[in-house]
């Protein structure tokens, strides 16, 4: 029987993560952008791995977006972005600080304005 299109195969997260649960030393937000650097080698990586890097060489994405282009969890994702980070071929920026960041009570008028307007 052949899968629908739509159904996506089912690969155990601690095979794409090669059994870790935690990535090596690099922690991460689920806001925490993420860049491709350079062109490294990358003969030795991952399918999704191989994604990740495509998918942040067209600018910053965060480690939620990155999850779900994937379809993976997000401490998959964590796992393999803190390895593409080690060998050099990511780099991370933080999100912006706290005093830059929207204020709640202008994200809630916003959110006022647009459910008025439904």
């Amino acid at each position: 029987m052949t899968p629908r299109r739509n159904e996506r195969a089912l690969v155990r997260p601690h095979v794409v993560t090669g059994g870790r649960a935690h990535p090596t030393r690099n922690v991460f937000d689920l806001v925490t952008l993420v860049i491709a650097t350079g062109d490294l080698p990358r003969k030795d990586l991952t399918p999704e791995k191989l994604r990740i890097i495509d998918l942040c060489r067209g600018g910053a994405l965060s480690v939620v977006e990155i999850s779900g282009h994937l379809g993976l969890p997000v401490g998959v994702v964590k796992v393999l972005l803190s390895d593409l980070v080690d060998s050099g071929h990511l780099t991370t920026r933080a999100a912006a600080p706290a005093d830059r960041q929207p204020k709640v009570r202008l994200l809630q008028e916003v959110l006022d304005g647009l459910r008025a307007r439904l």
